[in-house]
């Protein structure tokens, strides 16, 4: 997950006229207040007092009267450049970023060699979500004055968001050259390693920088991450639970504190419970919410139907929302106005598509959770739906803020959001049993058939035939993320394995290019008896490479207690079937909610011993296998998982039916 440091201007960084020296104190910042003040009683032009007076206005935090004084000198002279730079740097820390760019500008005009104009420019339009102009901005400034440190840092931020993590990895070794202990710089070169896979490297980023500062919260937190992607869950929670020990408010650590209990099998209920709703009451605690609103209560009329997500792109989310977003367009015209608001950078194909579906496309990125929520509630809408529940890029917060009269959570998560003003989780029977809903916060809606549907690949791939034929052995294969595959699961599927003469396993991971996790695996399972000759480990790839290489596979084992969702329909479409097994929590069954949908209930285990006997039994039988495989994908494109009109009015009945009952409220 990158963070993006903003760098305030400091008084090292501000080119403008020095007061008169002083020690450090709220007492003589008072006083040169004052002193100003008397200035400019006797001479109220002096274009230097008044930017000076804002400066120290600024130093006390009285921001808005130092906007006034800065104001004020530029009324007397328009082409004062200090006085635009240090109006954006404050408008830029009340959040008023295109005020800011514009007074960027405007001390560019007037000093075009501004370098520090031109890095700040950078953070605003990086801020505002336009990385590669500020991609352009940072570079200008470094060619001015290349020793900056911290220019070189936000350049690294900026190339990191944009998904190129080599270049950001460059950017921020320049800072710490010019900048050994520079602990953000570190943890975010960290940041930049972990997206490369370099989780090892990574790992000592982060414990290098604090080494330099112990208690820098957004280390602790990044290292947690590192260690949830290696899959070493006690060091992972310890981190995070440290970051909060220095911050209780800091919420991305408790969202993911929560996200990471998905993958550990010990966390009963009520724990879990307990843990969101302490999320909840911070994201309440921080947010002053709406408790009224415009919207007419008319049950009848068109409805404006928002979407929160960070992944409407080239992303699992987004494979799911498409088709179902493009279907509701155009099924529900007249009936449903869609809105998405893009929390991360979303410039994809597949986010072009998506935004092509909707009414309005409003990015928060950059934007403070009050500001979003006066956007949602200017834009009217109806029906507010979060798509991410704790996974990255949420803006949970913002939901506290109730910006719509109906709030929901659907799709990107599979547990209780703990935030009390999200009315509806949407679940399906098979996923959701009545028995779970004591642990939500959020009422359950269940659809009728199933709370997924998956947009078909556009990739042109044919199902080819089954390869255990001609190799003369199964393959068994996961494509899930390696942090799924905890001790319970390497040791039941090393039982299939064995169970499985000549069997082998591919396994197929980001994580795996690490050099350290691919002996990792091969080391549980040889401590299972699997010798390393039946595993085939495999790194990332192109999506079409990845969707190919189940040619390669006959049959897909599901990891538990956190199955797949994506792999496991994407696996169906190239005709491969995913054994699963059934769990009672909601994150544990949605293998059953995608396999019973596709009309595949006998590869559905109900115990570990059952899932052993179902791989044996599909495995000996590979005639019935082929037959399968032939006409799996014809069969799940028939079904409820891909059929994403069907879906869309199943969805479009439920959001009527919510807002229903806002209405005879």
């Amino acid at each position: 997950m990158g963070l993006l440091e903003r760098f305030r201007s400091a008084a090292s960084s501000l080119q403008r006229h020095k007061t008169a020296n002083r020690p450090d104190g709220r007492g003589h910042l008072d006083d040169a207040v004052a002193s100003y003040r008397r200035a400019l009683e006797t001479n109220p032009h002096d274009v230097e007092a008044h930017t000076n007076l804002g400066n120290e206005l600024k130093n006390l935090g009285r921001l808005d009267a130092a906007v006034a004084s800065y104001r004020a000198a530029l009324e007397i002279n328009p082409d004062f450049a200090i006085a635009h730079y240090n109006l954006a740097v404050v408008l830029s820390e009340l959040g008023q970023f295109d005020d800011a760019m514009t007074h960027y500008r405007r001390a560019l005009d007037i000093q075009p060699e501004f370098a520090e104009a031109h890095g700040n420019l950078g953070k605003v339009l990086n801020d505002l979500g336009r990385l590669e102009e500020a991609v352009t901005s940072y570079r200008r400034a470094l060619e001015i004055k290349p020793s900056i440190a911290e220019t070189h840092y936000n350049l690294g931020n900026a190339l990191n968001d944009l998904g190129r993590h080599a270049d950001a990895t460059a950017s921020y070794g320049r800072a710490l050259e010019l900048r050994p202990e520079f602990a953000e710089a570190h943890s975010n070169l960290g940041n930049a390693l972990q997206d490369l896979g370099r989780l090892d490297d990574a790992v000592l980023s982060y414990w290098r920088a604090l080494d330099i500062n112990p208690d820098y919260q957004e280390a602790h937190f990044n290292l947690g991450s590192a260690m949830q992607n290696l899959g070493q869950f006690d060091a992972a929670e310890s981190s995070y639970r440290r970051a909060l020990e220095i911050n209780p408010d800091f919420g991305t650590a408790q969202s993911n504190l929560l996200f990471m209990h998905n993958y550990v099998a010990d966390r009963d209920p009520p724990t879990l419970l307990a843990e969101a709703r302490r999320f909840g009451e911070l994201a309440a605690r921080l947010a002053r919410p709406f408790t009224a609103w415009r919207n007419a209560p008319e049950p009848d009329r068109c409805l404006r139907v928002g979407f929160v997500s960070g992944d409407l792109r080239e992303h699992p989310v987004g494979y799911f929302a498409e088709g179902v977003l493009a279907s509701l367009s155009r099924e529900a015209s007249g009936r449903l106005e869609l809105f998405a608001y893009p929390t991360h950078l979303c410039a994809d194909a597949v986010a072009e598509r998506i935004k092509a579906c909707c009414c309005g496309w409003r990015s928060l990125v950059g934007i403070s959770d009050e500001s979003a929520a006066e956007r949602i509630r200017e834009d009217g809408i109806d029906i507010l739906i979060d798509l991410s529940g704790h996974t990255a890029h949420n803006r949970l917060p913002l939901f506290a803020w109730k910006p719509a009269p109906v709030q929901a959570s659907w799709l990107g998560y599979f547990a209780t959001t703990g935030v009390a003003a999200i009315d509806y989780l949407i679940a399906d029977h098979w996923t959701l049993p009545e028995s779970e809903e004591a642990n939500f916060t959020e009422k359950i809606w269940r659809l009728p058939e199933t709370r997924l549907c998956f947009t078909p690949p556009n990739e042109p791939l044919d199902v080819t035939p089954l390869c255990a034929l001609s190799n003369g052995y199964v393959t068994f294969a996961s494509f899930n993320h390696v942090s799924k595959i905890n001790d319970d699961v390497v040791a039941l599927w090393a039982r299939v394995l064995d169970a499985v003469p000549r069997s082998r396993l591919l396994l197929k991971a980001k994580q795996i290019t690490e050099a350290s996790v691919r002996h990792q695996v091969i080391t549980r399972f040889a401590a299972h008896g699997i010798d390393a000759e039946r595993l085939i480990l495999e790194g990332p790839v192109s999506r079409s490479q990845y969707l190919a290489a189940y040619q390669r596979v006959d049959i897909g084992l599901d990891p538990f207690p956190y199955p797949g969702g994506t792999t496991t329909v994407e696996a169906l479409w190239m005709g491969v079937p995913v054994l699963t097994l059934a769990g009672e929590r909601f994150l544990s069954r949605q293998g059953v909610g995608l396999l019973m949908n596709a009309g595949l209930p006998e590869w559905v285990a109900v115990s570990p011993e059952d899932y052993v006997a179902r791989a044996v039994s599909h495995s000996k039988d590979l005639n019935a296998l082929a037959e399968l495989r032939n006409g799996l994908r014809k069969q799940a494109l028939g079904s409820p998982i891909f059929d994403t009109r069907r879906f869309a009015h199943h969805f479009e009945i439920a959001l009527r039916g919510m807002w229903q009952r806002w209405c005879d409220r």
